[in-house]
């Protein structure tokens, strides 16, 4: 089990659309739909994780990631690890409807497992395929708006 820390981004578009990535975890065979965001490097805060991961997966700036965050309690597995912690996922937001996303600075491993990006409604959530994570995304969304 770990408990790395990792931040999160909510990014919603001018029409409160949420960008999720898409994955494909190759040891339990799941799909899963998540905000973009990752673990922290040494000596990095929530904030300035969220900031970098953002920019790393999605090519969006990470300065528009603001200082406004709700904890979100994690208990998942990904590639045959399991995760339980509390992550902070903080609001994104964006003037554009659906900005592009360029995940250009994806890991060896997260371009495996990448299998693109959506940008959903929150009614929209519920009808995925595949796995949505964490599966109380919609009552985060509404916390951070």
């Amino acid at each position: 089990m770990s408990d790395r820390a990792a931040a999160r981004v909510v990014c919603l578009d001018r029409d409160d659309r949420v960008l999720l990535m898409h994955w494909h975890d190759k040891v339990s065979r799941h799909d899963i739909w998540e905000p973009p965001g990752g673990g922290l490097d040494a000596g990095e805060t929530p904030l300035e994780a969220a900031r970098r991961e953002l920019t790393e997966e999605t090519g969006l700036p990470g300065d528009a990631v603001q200082d406004r965050w709700v904890a979100v309690d994690r208990d998942f597995t990904w590639l045959g690890v399991r995760y339980v912690k509390v992550e902070p996922f903080y609001l994104a937001r964006f003037d554009e409807a659906r900005p592009e996303v360029d995940p250009g600075e994806l890991t060896e491993e997260e371009s495996e497992a990448f299998l693109g990006y959506g940008w959903f409604t929150v009614a929209e959530l519920g009808s995925l395929p595949g796995l949505l994570d964490p599966p109380e995304l919609p009552e985060v969304i509404r916390k951070l708006r």
